[in-house]
This record gives structure tokens, sequence and C-alpha cells, in this order.
């Protein structure tokens, strides 16, 4: 303590300071030293008093030690005392245990102050800066003060990380470190981060936590580590359980597969550490997380599945068979074993097959159901093969036959043991308990299955030399009786609920066992007589499941014993027990304080074996079951006729309707084929017309080119005939011979060109009765213009002709020059030859224009038959509207009639209530009106 004093400085001799007064000199040389040195100096003293002088340090120092935090970031010394300091105010570091009261005092004191310390938020924000900083003087101390600020105020302070930037992420840094101590603080300050916040939670898991946790643990080494792997563990709890959102990205990150080295033991299970049993509990806490009834059904299928696949379930099951396995460790394998099958078909099939490793080896089921009916195995283990059995028979039709069976006569052997077995040797034996849990378990095997429920009927007890066997259902009601005959003398209250339970499971649902339990004469009074007594308190139970039975027999009652019809049974409890006094004895199940925690979850957990009453299950079937029958007992028989009444009018109506709906339906369809096939010929109809308005479209255009060029011909025709005109009036001889062989040769061209357009024109027709729809006045007007030409040609041919023969004339009277004559006629056969060729072209073309006509009649017969085919679709459009017509009348006159029957209906069901009967079928109203309008749409339509 002297340096305390070197920087408070000496008082006089004899004068000692008070704490408080040498705290203030400390926070003011803090406040007011330039030097680090002296700063640096003070608070290291103000940390040695923090612990002593808790409450002066923590109201006098706190602002100044935030203010070095802000101000002396470059001297790591100086933060670190600094962060310890105000670690030891807002948190108690004793380590002697104290007192309760002083406890609780200094808990109080650490909450003002953290609450003193967040009140600026920007301090938590300072503090996750710190944390960045590498020196293990600042980055411990930061990471101890932080989790103690989140013990004392957590949810204030989840809030402020939760804002601030990148708050989570620095922290998700502190795993990454190298230094362990740091690194295990870290799994401890994100315990307490993640503690009932989602949020937080989810950034946790998506800043790649669960690598980093699972990594820590293998490197620990898994159950056989120490501390570190609890801690790990801890976090991964919070992290998953009611996180639906990590859950499944655990799940799809193949996270279940790196669990399943943890489960992998030796065959030497002797000598287990503490720490070890705790690691492995929460291993197994951790695979129920997964697989939790209350998480969503297919969160917890796909799950199950991976399990499965991965060999989990497997290694479990080896946990569960395996010997020398602590039993609380055994206690918490089964109850994983047990959700981890829970409605998993797969899964429960797996679980059938397993062994124990016994001889001769003996089904896993029957050793589990073993250790359930034997008195002297712990409470806790006896509830967990409960559970265990409960989920392998849950939504298990295969498995519940499969256990039923092993009662029946056919399927006994009586060399082994079977789970039936067990299951009645534990509902006849003295244990109380083990009545309970026999009884529950063959009420699982019954659940929400009639066929079973039926075959049960089957079983016969032989229950003493001499006498006849009796049935198991007989055997029941026979031990409850006689327990009440004992009742004086202290009768089971347990035994008495577990076999009333299973009575009420087994006969609710199935009129044949309600007929085989009412044909027992003793039976009914038994009921009667146990409802009707004034009974203790601990008897109450007893008459309510009573009551329920009772109800039961009425409700699921087909009539067929005369002596027990539904009528009589109802005058009975009137006369007996009465109307009122019935349905408050029924009721005082639901209010027993036990009920509402069995209806809690699906696993049976209780503190006690006397506080063993309930079952999960049936008190699903009591919520359910508990109005109807109370409805059923009271009402009167000319009530229920009435009801009967209308109910059976009300189903024949419904019948109706319901044919009228399905006439109505196949009209429907049929209008809507009927639709269609109008839209289909109307579209056939539109692209027939446009093709035809194409075709038009194009004959007109080569009627304009045909045009163009007959006008191009007639000029050339002009100007050569006004030459030859001009050359024969001159008389020149050699001229008139040139111009004639001018002429010849532009005679074969326009030839040529004829017989070229001819040969359009023939393609033309040709790709026009491809196309099927021919114009007839196109094709006459074309034919017309061809004979035209040829009447030209012709008129041609005979000029050419007559200028022959004057040309032969003018050669007989002129021989001017010798030799010459020679040369004319050469000239003129060869003119002669000329013509003859023109003279077979001519016919050729003749022939090509009777061609022409002919084609021309077939596409006038092509167009008129297109013409009536269109004429025909016309026809078949109008006949299919009238169809539609004629339909939408007959769906008016159905409406209608539909209307009536409504109108009837209503008319019923007001007389209903006029009776005071409850009509709750509002549904179907909304339904219907729903239908009518969505029919009276399509009729607009």
């Amino acid at each position: 303590m002297n340096y305390i004093w070197e920087v408070v400085g000496r008082h006089p001799t004899g004068q000692q300071p008070t704490g408080a007064e040498t705290i203030q000199k400390l926070c003011d040389r803090v406040a007011s030293s330039t030097l680090l040195e002296d700063r640096r100096d003070a608070v290291r003293a103000l940390k040695s008093l923090s612990k002593k002088y808790r409450m002066e340090v923590g109201t006098m120092a706190m602002d100044h030690l935030v203010r070095i935090l802000q101000t002396d970031r470059t001297d790591t010394e100086i933060l670190g005392y600094a962060l310890d300091t105000l670690y030891n105010i807002v948190c108690s570091d004793e380590e002697e245990e104290p007192e309760e009261n002083q406890q609780k005092q200094e808990d109080d004191m650490g909450a003002q102050f953290t609450d003193k310390f967040i009140q600026d938020p920007d301090n938590i924000t300072l503090l996750l800066t710190l944390l960045e900083e590498f020196d293990f003087h600042v980055r411990w101390p930061g990471v101890k003060l932080l989790t103690a600020l989140l013990k004392s105020q957590c949810a204030q302070v989840q809030g402020i990380i939760l804002v601030s930037p990148m708050g989570v992420s620095r922290l998700m840094d502190l795993l990454a470190d190298s230094r362990e101590v740091i690194r295990n603080d870290g799994l401890l300050l994100l315990q307490q981060l993640t503690k009932g916040n989602t949020a937080i939670q989810k950034i946790v898991a998506f800043e790649n936590a669960f690598e980093r946790l699972l990594e820590i643990i293998i490197e620990e080494g898994s159950s056989d580590g120490g501390i570190v792997v609890e801690d790990c563990l801890l976090l991964l709890l919070n992290l998953l359980k009611n996180n639906s959102s990590n859950q499944n990205f655990f799940k799809e990150g193949s996270y279940i597969q790196k669990m399943k080295p943890w489960f992998e033991v030796g065959d030497d299970n002797s000598g287990w550490s503490a720490q070890k049993v705790t690691n492995l509990h929460l291993m197994l806490q951790l695979v129920r997380v997964m697989v939790s009834p209350v998480n969503s059904p297919g969160a917890t299928s796909s799950c199950q599945k991976a399990m499965f696949q991965c060999g989990l379930l497997q290694q479990l099951c080896t946990i569960l068979m395996a010997t020398g396995v602590p039993a609380d460790i055994l206690t918490e394998t089964i109850n994983t074993v047990s959700e981890v099958i829970r409605g998993s078909e797969v899964n429960q099939d797996y679980f059938a097959s397993v062994n124990a490793p016994s001889n001769p080896p003996r089904p896993a089921i029957v050793v589990l159901l073993m250790s359930m009916v034997n008195e002297r195995q712990p409470f806790v283990l006896r509830c967990a093969v409960l559970y265990c059995f409960q989920c392998f028979l849950y939504k298990n039709h295969k498995g519940q036959g499969e256990i039923v069976a092993t009662l029946l006569p056919s399927t006994i052997d009586a060399n082994s043991i079977s789970a039936g077995q067990l299951l009645c040797g534990g509902l006849f034996s003295a244990d109380s308990l083990s009545n309970w849990c026999a009884a529950v378990a063959l009420a699982h095997a019954l659940q929400d299955n009639l066929t079973q429920k039926e075959q049960l009927l089957r079983v016969q007890l032989a229950t003493s030399l001499g006498k006849p066997p009796v049935s198991l259902l007989q055997q029941c009601t026979n031990i409850l009786s006689q327990g009440d005959k004992l009742n004086r003398r202290g009768s089971r209250v347990q035994t008495k609920v577990g076999l009333l339970m299973l009575l009420c499971t087994w006969i609710s649902n199935c009129p044949i066992a309600v007929m085989h339990f009412l044909h027992n004469q003793d039976n009914v009074p038994f009921l009667t007589g146990q409802i009707s007594e004034n009974l203790g308190e601990d008897e109450r139970l007893v008459q309510g499941l009573c009551a329920l039975l009772l109800g039961i027999c009425i409700y699921y009652n087909d009539n067929s014993l005369e002596n027990y019809t539904k009528e009589k049974l109802k005058q009975l409890i009137e006369k007996r027990i009465g109307k009122e006094n019935f349905v408050e004895k029924l009721g005082f199940i639901t209010k027993h304080e036990l009920y509402s925690r069995a209806a809690q979850k699906p696993q049976p957990a209780f503190s006690a074996p006397e506080h063993m009453l309930f079952d999960h299950e049936f008190t699903k079937l009591v919520k359910e079951l508990e109005g109807m029958i109370t409805k059923a007992v009271l009402r009167s028989s000319e009530e229920e006729k009435k009801e009967e009444e209308v109910k059976k009018t009300l189903e024949q109506h419904d019948s109706i309707v319901t044919q009228y709906k399905g006439l109505i339906r196949e009209q429907d369809s049929q209008i809507n084929e009927l639709k269609e096939h109008v839209t289909l010929l109307t579209s056939q109809n539109e692209k027939l017309q446009n093709n035809i308005t194409q075709q038009f479209s194009q004959i007109q255009q080569h009627k304009d080119q045909y045009n163009i060029l007959k006008l191009k011909l007639g000029k050339e025709n002009q100007q050569t005939g006004s030459q030859a005109e001009a050359a024969h009036v001159n008389g020149l001889q050699s001229e008139e011979l040139s111009q004639l062989r001018e002429q010849l040769e532009e005679l074969q061209i326009q030839n040529q060109l004829l017989q070229t357009q001819l040969t359009e024109k023939d393609s033309l027709i040709t790709s026009l009765k491809a196309e099927g729809v021919p114009s007839a006045e196109g094709s006459t007007s074309d034919v017309t213009e061809l004979q035209k030409e040829v009447e030209l040609l012709k008129a041609e041919i005979t000029q050419l002709q007559s200028e022959r023969q004057e040309l032969l004339r003018g050669s007989e009277t002129t021989a001017a020059v010798p030799g010459e004559d020679g040369v004319y006629t050469e000239k003129i056969a060869e003119l002669e030859s000329r013509l003859s060729a023109q003279t077979a072209e001519t016919q050729k073309l003749k022939g090509e224009v009777k061609t022409l006509l002919e084609s021309k009649e077939l596409m006038e017969k092509e167009h008129a038959s297109a013409t009536s085919t269109a004429a025909i679709m016309q026809a078949e459009k109008i006949k299919l509207q009238q169809e539609v017509q004629e339909s939408k009348k007959e769906q008016d006159d159905l409406l209608m009639l539909l209307a009536d029957q409504d109108q009837k209906i209503l008319s019923l069901k007001q007389r209903l209530k006029d009776l005071g009967e409850t009509i709750e079928d509002e549904d179907d109203l909304d339904s219907r009106d729903q239908f009518d309008d969505d029919d009276e749409e399509e009729c607009d339509e």
C-alpha cells in the first residue's frame, strides 16, 4: 500500500485518512494530472481499493475511469487497470461464499453500477472497440467486464450490442484468439450474449459459430474433454433451442453428421468422470433439441431422416444396449432415442429390429419393458422407458399391430418373453406404478387404431386352475370392482386411474368394444355406483373417469343390446345420478391440477411416482370427448329423434344438391368444350378469309403486270408496221429485204418473249391452284388477252405473206442485175421456212390457250367448293351458338331448382333453431353461396 500513500501524499502523524477521502484524492489526481505516469499510478491505486471500497470507488471514480478509456487509448497498461477496476465495481469476485443477504445486496449494487455504466450506450460501443486491441492486458479485462455487464443487465446490454455496427462480429473474433484464456472467457461471454435473444442467435450462427464450436469440441477431446467442451455445448444449446432458423441452418450445413463421433463409446464403460457424464448429457440434449416434438413436423422429420442416414441413431442404440453406462446417461439416451424415432416410420422400423446383446438375443423393446415393470428400477428410468415405448407406437400402426399380436393366442410362444406378456404382467402386478405404466403403454398400442381395438377383444387370460379363461377387457373391470371392494382398506388410486384410462381409450370410437363392455351385467352398476357416491378428494378423479367411461358407452352405443341402449342408459343416469351431477363429476378430470401439467408436452415428467396420473395422449381424448358426451347426456329422446330426422333430411337434401352440382359441373364442362370448339372454328374461318384476301391481292398484282406487258408489245408492233409500209412505198428492193430480215428477227424475239410470258402464266396458274382459292374473273381475262395476241400474230403473218407475194411479183418483173434472182429465191425460201415455223408456233400457242381454258374451269369449280365449305362452317357456328343458348337456359332452370332446395333447407334449419338446436354449418352455406356466385358469373360470360 506504500504506492497509494505516495500518490495521495502523507498525512500528519495520528491522522489516518478514511477510505472515501483517499478515493476522492485519487479521483482528483486522475482528473487533474497531466503526466500519464501519475494518472496510471492513480488508476492502479483505485484498482487495489475497488474490492474493499466497492461502493465508494463505483460512486466517485466510474466517470473518471470511462474518461481514461476514451482519452488514454495509446497506453495499454492504464487501459487494463481501468477495465479491471470497472469489473471489480460491477461484479463481486469474492472467493468466500457470502451469506444470502449479503449476496443479494452485492447483486443489487452490481445492477446499480451496471445501469449507471450503460446509461450512455457509447460506453458499450467503446468497450467493443477496446476488444479489438490484441494486447492481453486490455482484451481479457474487457471480455470479463462485458460478461459481467451481461450477467447483471442482459436484455439492455444485448439491445445495445445488437444495434452497434459489427458488434456481434467483434465478439465472434474472440473464438479465434490463440490464447486459450481469452477464447474460453469468450465462450462464457457468448453464452450470456445469446440467452433468450433470437436475433443475436441468428447473427452468431451465421458468423460461422457452428463450425468453430465443433472444431473446439474435437480439439478438446469431445466427450472426454474438460470444462471448455461443456461451455461449447451450452453455447450450441443457446443457439439451437427454440430457434427454427438456426436449426435449419445446422441441418443444411451437415453438422448433424459431425455429431456422430461424440457418441462412440468403448467396451469398457466403467469409471466415467463427472465431466464426461456432464458433456455426454449435454450432447444428448443437443440431439433432442433438433428432434423435439415442439418443433415443426417438417423440420423434425428431416432431422430424424438425417440422423438415421448418418448412423447417429444406430450409435445411440449401441449406447442404449451397452453395459456399464451410468444411469443418468442411460436415461437421457432412452429419451433421446425416443424423440429420434417418434413419428418416423423408418426409424421406428429400425428400432424394432435392434436386439440386446444377450443370450439368447432379445429385442430392445422387450428389454426396456422389463425395466419399466420392474419396481426396483429408478423412477426416472421407468418414465424414460414408457416415453420410448409411446414414441415407438406414435403413428405406427405396424408397430401397434406387432405389440397386440404378441397377446393373441395364435402367436404366444411359451419359451420366450414377449412385449404383450410383460404388459399383462405389469397390468396385474402388485406394484401400482407398474399397473399405471402398463395400462398407459397398452393404451398407446390402441391409439387411433380401430383394428387393434377389435383384435384385443380376442385376448383371453387364464386366472386360476379349474376356471375358464376370461377376456382381457373383463379382467380389467374385475380388478376395478375388486379394488372398489377393498377401498375401505386403502385401494390404490393410481391403479384405478390407469385401468380407467385404458378402458376409455379402448372402447372410444369402437362400438363393438362398447357392446362387449356392456355385455357384462356388473359393469354399468359399478360405474353408476362409483359416480353417485360421495367420496373423498383423492377419489374424485376416479369418479370423473368413471363418468367419462359411461359417457363413451352412451355416445358410441349402436343400440345392439336391448337392455343397454342409449335411451336406457340415459334414463339410468337420470334416476341414479342426475344429469347435472353426472356433468359435474365429468368435469373433475380437467379441473385436476395434474391434468394441465400432463397436457403440456408428450414426455411424462413427474416429480414423484404418486403424481403419475395422466397421460398426454389421454388428455387429448378427454378434450375431444367431454363436450360431445355432455351434449349427448343432456339431450332428451325426443330431441334426439328430431335431430336424427333432421339429419336424415339434410343428408337427403345434401345428396340431391350433390347430384345437381355434379350435373351442373358436367354441363359446365360441355359448355366449355363447345366454346372451345366454336373458338377453334372461328379462328380457322378467319385464317381462310385472310388466305382468300391475300390470294385475290396477288391475282390483281399479276393482272396489272400482264396489262403493262401487253401495252409494251402493242407499241413495238405498231412501230414495226409503219417501217415496213414506208419501205414498200419507196420500192427499194435491197432495203426491203434487209428490213424483212430485221422484221423476221424481231418477230422471232417477240415470239420468244410471248413464250416466256406464257410460261410465267402457267407457273402463276399452277401456284394459284396450289393455294386452293382461284379467281375466275382473272383467269378469263388472261385467256382473252392471249387470244387477242394470237390474232395479232395471225394478222402480222398475213401481212408478211402479202409482202412476200409482192416481192415475188417484183422479182419476176425486175432483172436488172444478173444473178440476183437466185439470191432472192434463196431468201424467199428462207422466209417461207421461217413463216412455216411461225405458223407451227402459233398452233402451239392455240393448244396452250386451250389448256389455260381448261385450268380456268377447274379453278372455278375449286372456288365454288371453297365457298360452299365456308357456308357449311358458318352454319355449324350458328348451330353451336344455339346449343350454347340452350345449355344456358338449362343451367338457369337448375339454378332456380337449387334456390328452391336451399329455401327448403333454411326453413328446416329454422325449425331446428325454434326447437332449441344449434346448427353449425355456416361454412357449408358460405361455400354453397360462393359456388352459386361462380356459376352465375360463368353464365353471364
